[in-house]
């Protein structure tokens, strides 16, 4: 997949191709297990990342030589690459060094851009994540949320943290599931599976058809708040037993 090139920029003339130091020092972080995504996010701010671009055949033909079809290239152009996450979403690819990236493809032209606007090129393009240095040999996903902060220049503020979801997401999401009819309550807590779990206690009683509609609901309220689409950058749903003393 590809989008809008990125043009080289006057400001990195001078650039040698290496790693922030401390952008560098965030991903040895994380390579040994001290450091967070937090941590990469903060140092990323403010620097140089490399976009690849890769050469892409726009038109091709075939023409008839000495009896034989042969395909050739009318048109080629260059094209920034799009890369698809493990949970399905695409991912705009960016590198710390040109090291990393010759890595990764040694064929990809490396065009330097601030990470503010590789960030809002993403966002433009309706890419939901950044992945850095995807060949390695620290590869870390920055969630949505944080591609949204880079790209306006704002610090990120993490939904969940060591101390659990913060405070104001979960009241955002207790806000707009509890007043759904067949709710009786709603907590946020970490997710195993995503970012925030959505933990919800239904009434008794309910049918597939009533529970399906419930659901619905529940997800169309969480859509909804704006404050929970800007920090969350993904949900899973828990259902559990309501309290029959309730």
């Amino acid at each position: 997949m590809t989008g809008r090139e990125l043009p080289p920029s006057s400001p990195f003339a001078g650039d040698d191709g290496t790693a922030a130091p401390a952008v560098a020092a965030a991903l040895a972080a994380i390579e040994d297990g001290s450091g967070t995504v937090r941590g990469l996010v903060d140092a990323l701010a403010g620097t140089r990342v490399l976009v690849p671009v890769l050469a892409e055949l726009e038109v091709e033909d075939v023409v008839v030589h000495g009896g034989h079809e042969h395909t050739v290239d009318k048109e080629a152009s260059a094209g920034i690459v799009a890369l698809r996450a493990p949970d399905g979403r695409t991912a705009l690819p960016v590198f710390t060094s040109v090291a990393t990236m010759a890595a990764w493809r040694t064929d990809a032209r490396p065009v330097p851009s601030d990470v503010a606007r590789a960030a809002l090129s993403a966002v433009t393009e309706g890419w939901a994540v950044l992945v850095v240095d995807p060949g390695g040999p620290t590869t870390v996903l920055v969630p949505r949320p944080a591609v949204w902060a880079l790209a306006q220049q704002v610090p990120w503020r993490a939904a969940v943290t060591a101390q659990g979801v913060d405070p104001e997401v979960r009241d955002a999401i207790v806000a707009a599931v509890t007043p759904v009819a067949g709710v009786v309550t709603a907590a946020a807590v970490p997710g195993t599976r995503a970012e925030v779990a959505v933990v919800v206690g239904l009434v008794a009683g309910l049918d597939r058809t009533a529970l399906d509609a419930v659901l619905a609901q529940v997800n169309a309220a969480l859509a909804d708040s704006e404050l929970v689409a800007v920090r969350v950058d993904s949900l899973e749903l828990r259902l559990r037993p309501s309290d029959p003393a309730r």
